[in-house]
């Protein structure tokens, strides 16, 4: 699993890092440290955080090609 941040997306509400603290945190009131390559064992909280931004900023890759990418729309 791969995950990125849009960090000029974020507007740091951190309900990432209330669904999955052990992939995100925050450091201060606004900025956003996160794992890239989080555990495979954190996928379904990861997901939940990808899907509960409210902007949309986190996008995350399955490479594993078992679910379906969130955070980006069909063409």
């Amino acid at each position: 699993m791969r995950v990125v941040v849009d960090l000029s997306r974020c507007q740091g509400y951190a309900q990432c890092a209330f669904l999955a603290p052990d992939a995100f945190r925050m450091h201060g009131e606004e900025a956003l440290m996160y794992s890239s390559n989080p555990d495979d064992a954190q996928r379904h909280q990861v997901l939940r955080a990808a899907a509960a931004c409210p902007l949309q900023a986190i996008l995350v890759d399955q490479l594993e090609g078992r679910d379906a990418p969130v955070g980006t729309s069909p063409s």
